[in-house]
């Protein structure tokens, strides 16, 4: 009920989109920003720090937490998914789900169309190029790219 709130409010209108968007969220920071596409399963297991930016489109599905650190950014169309399925068949075949929490760190810039899975610990100071799919663990201070991602940079550690 929360999302189709939120999609209710004018895209003009910053200060009640926020205001929608706190109401929705668990817990969130100063200066949130949720562009209009969001969509969530229920939202109270989503936590933002402060400054956190969700573009166009974005998706979570937060069948369990889902935790960001400060000045988090994310890209247009991305879907974060803490819920899948079974590998073995029977188990799908009566819609069994599995979720397992995603924590992203402080200063953390997730690009356009990613798709970040469950069990997930994305670092501090990370990049996620568009269009990864980040299946593993992400340390700290660099850039992935790729599906699925990889690390391709080292970053310089981000001043405190």
């Amino acid at each position: 009920m929360g999302c189709a709130r939120l999609a209710a409010v004018d895209p003009l209108d910053a200060v009640g989109r926020e205001a929608a968007a706190r109401e929705l969220l668990g817990a969130a920071g100063p200066e949130l920003d949720i562009q209009p596409g969001f969509h969530c399963d229920n939202g109270k297991n989503i936590s933002v720090g402060k400054r956190f930016t969700a573009n166009f489109n974005v998706t979570i599905l937060d069948g369990a937490p889902v935790t960001f650190g400060d000045h988090c950014m994310v890209g247009p169309g991305t879907l974060i998914a803490t819920t899948g399925h079974p590998l073995e068949a029977q188990g799908r075949r009566e819609r069994l789900a599995i979720s397992k929490p995603i924590t992203v760190g402080d200063d953390v810039w997730i690009g356009g169309n990613c798709v970040i899975m469950g069990g997930v610990t994305i670092g501090s100071n990370v990049i996620v190029a568009a269009g990864a799919v980040v299946t593993k663990n992400v340390p700290s201070n660099c850039i992935v790219a790729g599906v699925p991602a990889r690390k391709i940079k080292d970053l310089p550690r981000s001043p405190r």
